[in-house]
């Protein structure tokens, strides 16, 4: 096998990974919400329609500003994903690897937008919940209590450098949930983790209500969480342990 045929098989392989993974990853047995299956029968991403509709957030989440958000900032992500993936078959087809590294980094960042979006709409909610049962206890056990967790996943929402998301996720090789920024939608990312709880601070995520002010975002999206989601991402996590 010489070096062409060797990267042609490696990318084949990783992309097949990737599309075939992410519904297990990140939705196995979630019953309430489909919104994870994020690529179609022939491999394709899709997105799906919000669980609610636009003005279900009010008023700590305005109806354009999810309305945009949802539809430019989500689906763009999932249209150029589209587009990269279609690249990458391209060079494969045409045995010709000179831009592939550019459309894999393209494929990073917009493919992680989709999924970590996906999963952000369906953390919102307009039911008032908080985090109880097997939730709650490894949140204290992690953390030392919810007060705890809530500063530190809080902080850590409103002071990343640029954009990007703060994120609760359930870490299998230590069996803990662990607390990230993620600049843009991609970096600073731990190997592993399954997000389970994301808060989304990009400046379109907020700029329309909230103007410049991005912890006043942030306290609010307290208010919608949908812990009930959260928890339920933890359970099919913990199945994901080997």
């Amino acid at each position: 096998m010489d070096r062409k045929d060797f990267i042609k098989g490696a990318a084949l392989t990783g992309s097949t990974l990737l599309l075939t993974g992410v519904n297990g990853v990140f939705a196995q047995g979630i019953e309430h919400s489909k919104m994870d299956n994020l690529v179609d029968d022939k491999g394709s991403f899709i997105q799906l329609p919000l669980p609610y509709s636009e003005n279900t957030l009010e008023p700590f989440m305005d109806a354009e500003t999810l309305h945009l958000h949802y539809t430019f900032h989500h689906g763009g992500a999932v249209k150029g994903a589209n587009k990269d993936l279609q690249m990458i078959r391209k060079a494969m087809d045409e045995n010709n690897f000179e831009t592939v590294d550019f459309w894999t980094k393209k494929l990073a960042y917009h493919f992680s937008s989709h999924i970590l979006h996906s999963i952000f709409w369906t953390n919102l909610s307009n039911k008032k919940t908080d985090p109880k049962g097997q939730l709650l206890k490894r949140i204290e056990k992690d953390f030392g209590s919810y007060d705890k967790f809530k500063g530190l996943i809080a902080s850590t929402s409103k002071n990343l450098d640029g954009n990007g998301w703060g994120i609760l996720g359930y870490q299998p090789y230590s069996d803990s949930l662990t607390v990230l920024q993620c600049e843009n939608h991609e970096k600073l990312t731990q190997w592993g983790v399954i997000p389970l709880l994301v808060i989304d601070v990009w400046e379109h995520a907020y700029y329309l209500k909230y103007k410049n002010k991005r912890a006043d975002f942030v306290d609010a999206v307290f208010n919608i969480i949908n812990w009930d989601n959260v928890a339920d991402r933890l359970d099919q996590a913990n199945k994901l342990k080997g």
